[in-house]
């Protein structure tokens, strides 16, 4: 009945090159496996001239052919376990789409007919009742089928999938995906993935980017769609975490019906593109045979000798993407992904699946129609066929071990794709074993009961899938959400290779859902291996260089670019990238490279150092000099040249003299209340004496001559009553000022930490600087006054006349004292003292110097002009 019915419709036999794999049961899962077969020309065939186009052989993705084996053996584990759909047997059919629409659809319909006839809605026997579809690696093939399943009203439940962006009409169907692609809910359709959402997948890229600070970032996408929608997500999320887009290439850029030279050409500029990019952190996304056109976009233009060689780059991939190779790609070294970093999708080694794998060859699995090809691939050999004459290179024997092919051709252990295909299998497995449950726990199934079930009631299929939870051999727990999407997580793979054309995926971290963001990613750096090209430490992926510390980033278009600028001076900046510079706390101040703090010393003059030894040694020698020159004076008491010129009002200046050379000790050592008090009062008062003495001195020589003229009414200014009256009225003007002082804002000790860059100088804050400056300024008075008078009798004939000395003397003082307050403004710290304590130790020395040397030097060396004789001669 049905093959006349197939003869009378036309419909024909499935393609030649149409492979199956078929094992009959009461109910089936349909299998459809994308690329497991690739024509390599559907991955890009070129036009060599406007008439003549190019193809690229017939090839096997041999690393897909474990998924189809995931669902063999997930099916055969269930038809042997008496715990799950007892009295009924499963079985599946499995096909290839061959990554094409027409091949999708042939598939799909084939489905639904029956032995491989293709003749729709109708069945002969009462077997291979379909249940459910599993596939497959790409969206577009998973919608091919959608858009077949979405026809048929059967009674049997078909796992269908509807994919996001896609508008679908409603469908009484469900589709098992295995392929991390978004689920929406169009009218009455549930959509069951067997991967986390893509939005999860999106947030773990972002977050792996933003965990190693990369801030520079080129995208390779697969399509238009997914370009599109990976920057719908990324590029707010990017621009709030100061990430940007160095550039994002679509590969489907170029048509298929470019030229040989265009495609060329295209290549190359990619390939500049991506090996002289900054950006050193790449992002391929897209589906699982994305990676094949990478390898061979790097591999084709390494060979040309005008381009440079491949840098290493970090490569960050989605989760579908695995690392598999073609025959011709058998040979191309893989280091130029070491390091790399993505998603993956969650997998778990099962009991017995890799003695299942053992077991398998082309003889033990004759009803596997994609054996025989997996096998000559995989092996690089070719099976005897008495129709093609003699066989030319390597025979394959059948006896091959499938543990000895390269990772990137066959994996023993369990991928991502076949860990979810064998997930998706118990899956359904337990959504029957509910509904064949609940039924019986009603009434005992009689035969035509059970037909009824099988081929009526699967209807109830999505209530209980959508409420299935289990725990599959490996212990993981599998159940959905509201939405049909798996509940679980990505792991952080990293990628390392090995010159044997071996590689490893060693787990790293992790991006689980249904948590907080904030506990969503972990990830293990020091685990991490990186491309021989970093030297094993972690990359940078900046637009430039970082900005290391004692550099600010200066913004420039694009934002992910700057400038970097040293510190300020007296600013430092400790960590990379910094966007300002800050000065140091009071305490510190920055190194020479302005990328750390250093504690300020704390210093002050002190009389360990030479200039505190330098300073306090000569005081003493001068106060020395001062009691000798005392001494000498008190000696020689009663001769002409002590009693000329007032002898108290001498004695009276050699002692303010004395202590002067001796309150320079105040200013040495480390201050404190008492020396702060001490110090400036004590000197302007002592120094005020000193120079209200010279006043004194001068203006009495002034008046003894004027009171020798005859008839001169000046002779009751003469006497001690006059020169003390001097001293002591201005001295007490000055004792005034320094009262006030004391009394309004004393000076007192302080840590000066602004002064010197290096150092904490401790001094005397003199409190009020204009009282500080008002003692100097009446001190400078007194010594104007001094000079004035002085330099106005400097001629008056006398031998022991000492104006012209004091003259002298009150020039160097006032020269001193006005070359003072420049030098002692414009110094900072410790040496502000110095400069304070020679100015009193040069300006004592002058006076003591120019108006005792002489006399000194009579008293001593000529004691024959120390007489009142000589003294009388000179005068008249």
């Amino acid at each position: 009945m049905c093959k006349t019915l197939v003869a009378k419709c036309g419909i024909q036999e499935p393609h030649p090159f149409f492979h199956k794999y078929h094992q009959q049961g009461d109910l089936i899962l349909g299998g459809i496996v994308t690329q497991n077969y690739v024509i390599e020309s559907d991955v890009k065939s070129f036009k060599k001239s406007p008439n003549e186009t190019v193809f690229l052989p017939f090839k096997v993705q041999t690393k897909n052919y474990q998924h189809l084996l995931a669902l063999v053996f997930a099916i055969q584990e269930i038809n042997d376990n008496p715990q799950i759909l007892p009295n009924i047997t499963l079985g599946f059919h499995i096909c290839d789409s061959y990554f094409q629409g027409k091949w999708t659809y042939q598939a799909t319909m084939q489905l639904f007919s029956t032995k491989d006839r293709i003749f729709p809605n109708y069945k002969c026997d009462i077997k291979d009742n379909l249940i459910a579809i599993i596939g497959a690696l790409h969206s577009e093939t998973s919608q091919d089928i959608a858009n077949v399943l979405g026809i048929y009203k059967i009674p049997q439940l078909v796992l269908v999938s509807a994919m996001a962006d896609y508008q679908l009409v409603p469908l009484l169907t469900s589709q098992l995906l295995y392929s991390p692609t978004p689920v929406m809910m169009v009218n009455t359709v549930s959509f069951y993935t067997m991967v986390p959402n893509e939005n999860l997948q999106y947030m773990g890229i972002l977050l792996l980017i933003i965990h190693f600070k990369w801030r520079w970032i080129g995208v390779l996408v697969s399509n238009y769609e997914t370009a599109e929608k990976f920057r719908q997500f990324m590029s707010s999320r990017f621009s709030q975490n100061g990430i940007c887009f160095a550039f994002i290439e679509v590969i489907g850029d170029i048509g298929l019906d470019a030229t040989k030279e265009a495609f060329d050409k295209w290549m190359m500029g990619l390939y500049d593109q991506i090996m002289n990019s900054t950006a050193n952190a790449l992002v391929l996304y897209g589906e699982s045979g994305f990676i094949s056109f990478v390898r061979f976009l790097l591999f084709q233009s390494e060979q040309k000798d005008s381009i440079q060689k491949p840098k290493g780059k970090v490569w960050i991939m989605s989760a579908q993407m695995e690392l598999k190779s073609v025959d011709s790609q058998r040979t191309w070294d893989i280091q130029v992904l070491h390091g790399a970093l993505s998603l993956a999708m969650h997998s778990n080694e099962l009991q017995g699946f890799r003695e299942f794998l053992q077991r398998r060859n082309p003889s033990s699995a004759k009803e596997d129609g994609f054996i025989r090809d997996f096998w000559a691939q995989a092996f690089d050999c070719a099976f005897p066929d008495s129709s093609m004459g003699e066989e030319n290179g390597n025979i394959c024997t059948g006896e091959e071990r499938l543990e000895n092919l390269p990772g990137s051709f066959f994996k023993m252990s369990m991928t991502g794709h076949s860990y979810n295909i064998y997930n998706a299998v118990y899956a359904v497995a337990h959504a029957l074993h509910a509904i064949y449950s609940s039924r019986s726990r009603t009434r005992a199934m009689m035969e035509s009961e059970r037909r009824i079930l099988l081929t009526q009631q699967l209807w109830q299929l999505h209530q209980f899938l959508k409420h299935v939870s289990f725990n599959n051999s490996a212990g993981d727990k599998v159940s959905f959400d509201q939405n049909g999407v798996i509940v679980a997580g990505f792991n952080v793979i990293n990628w390392v290779t090995f010159p044997n054309q071996s590689f490893v995926r060693v787990k790293v971290g992790k991006m689980e859902s249904q948590v907080s963001v904030e506990q969503a990613f972990s990830i293990n750096d020091d685990t991490i291996a990186w491309h021989n090209w970093f030297n094993q430490a972690q990359p940078l992926s900046e637009c430039n260089d970082y900005c290391y510390p004692g550099y600010s980033k200066k913004k420039k278009e694009p934002s992910c670019c700057y400038d970097c600028i040293r510190c300020p001076e007296g600013n430092m900046s400790d960590t990379k990238d910094m966007v300002v510079c800050y000065k140091c706390s009071d305490d510190h101040y920055p190194n020479k490279d302005q990328n750390s703090c250093i504690p300020k010393c704390v210093t002050f003059l002190s009389y360990e150092e030479p200039l505190g030894i330098g300073l306090a040694v000569a005081a003493l020698s001068f106060s020395v000099i001062t009691a000798l020159v005392l001494g000498m004076f008190t000696k020689h008491h009663n001769t002409p040249i002590v009693k000329a010129n007032n002898r108290n009002l001498t004695y009276t200046l050699l002692i303010s003299l004395f202590l002067c050379f001796h309150c320079v000790l105040l200013f040495i050592g480390q201050p404190n209340k008492v020396t702060c008090l001490l110090r400036q009062t004590a000197f302007v008062i002592i120094f005020s004496v000193t120079v209200s003495c010279v006043l004194a001195k001068t203006i009495t020589a002034v008046l003894a001559f004027m009171a020798n003229k005859p008839g001169s009414t000046m002779r009751k200014w003469v006497g001690k009553t006059l020169a003390n009256t001097i001293v002591l009225c201005c001295s007490l003007i000055q004792v005034g000022i320094c009262a006030v002082w004391l009394s309004t804002s004393p000076p007192f000790p302080d840590m000066d930490m602004h002064s010197k860059t290096e150092e904490i100088v401790l001094a005397c804050n003199e409190g009020s600087p204009i009282m500080f400056y008002c003692v100097l300024g009446y001190m400078g008075l007194l010594a104007i006054a001094s000079f004035t008078v002085a330099f106005l009798a400097r001629k008056l004939p006398n031998s022991f006349n000492e104006a012209k000395f004091i003259t002298f003397s009150m020039l160097v003082f006032c020269s001193v004292w006005l070359s003072f307050v420049p030098t002692y403004m414009s110094t900072k710290g410790k040496y502000m003292v110095a400069v304070e304590i020679f100015s009193i130790l040069s300006s004592s020395g002058g006076l003591l110097g120019c108006i005792f040397s002489l006399k000194c030097y009579i008293m001593m060396l000529r004691p024959e002009l120390n007489n009142r004789d000589q003294l009388i001669r000179k005068s008249k």
